[in-house]
């Protein structure tokens, strides 16, 4: 399963889960908070690795560049990175309300 799915399948099961929400909510205060993430990942029957989430990000920041303008020397300078542990953070927190 590719990573992007397996996160919108943690999210989903997150959502539902109170204690598994808390933990990784809680992954943003470790010394190694993508680490840590992936270790409770990986326990809840999501494996994946810091790996996995760095290389999710810098590949669709690559996809992003390369259609922009023919990419390479072409492309604007991008001045981010999609930081895939961010943006799952920011959508669990979003359950909050639900």
């Amino acid at each position: 399963m590719e990573i992007t799915a397996i996160l919108e399948t943690l999210l989903e099961k997150a959502k539902k889960d109170e204690k598994l929400k808390a933990a990784l909510l809680a992954t943003r205060n470790d010394t190694n908070p993508v680490d840590s993430f992936c270790k409770i990942a990986t326990e809840n029957g999501f494996p994946m690795s810091v790996m996995d989430i760095i290389n999710q990000g810098e590949g669709f920041y690559a996809e992003i560049k390369r259609s922009t303008n023919g990419g390479g020397e072409n492309s604007p300078d991008l001045d981010f990175q999609n930081d895939e542990y961010s943006i799952f953070m920011m959508r669990l927190e979003g359950f909050s309300d639900n």
